[in-house]
């Protein structure tokens, strides 16, 4: 049985760091896609940024361009997400997704591509 648990999040000043984790487990075989979404009060929820983890392949939305980074983790089928020099406007909960095992990134993300969520977590950043 697959399941999803994310980590990370918390709150930062403007031009400073924060970290998300990403496991996917009961699947120790395949690879699949995982990415971050975000959603802000009253706003749709946004993909941000992806990593396929057979190949390392990533994705970013052009909004966290050159300030985010996802890598793989130590553990198969698990990732990070690096903020950097984040901004008020990045405030928002944000949901690890991954899809079904055997299943590529796709860009732009799409919600419906990704099976399994985790239960989001508060990133809040203050000027």
């Amino acid at each position: 049985q697959v399941q999803l648990v994310e980590s990370g999040g918390g709150s930062a000043q403007a031009g400073g760091s924060l970290r998300l984790g990403c496991v996917v487990t009961g699947n120790a075989y395949l690879s699949l896609c995982i990415a971050w979404f975000r959603q802000a009060p009253g706003k749709e929820r946004e993909g941000v940024a992806s990593i396929y983890t057979g190949s390392g392949a990533t994705s970013y939305v052009n909004t966290v361009k050159g300030r985010f980074t996802a890598s793989q983790g130590t553990a198969k089928n698990s990732a990070h997400l690096q903020l950097d020099n984040v901004r008020p406007k990045d405030t928002s909960i944000y949901f690890c997704a991954a899809t079904k095992p055997g299943f590529p990134c796709r860009n732009p993300l799409r919600a419906g591509d990704f099976r399994y969520w985790g239960q989001g977590t508060q990133v809040t950043v203050h000027s």
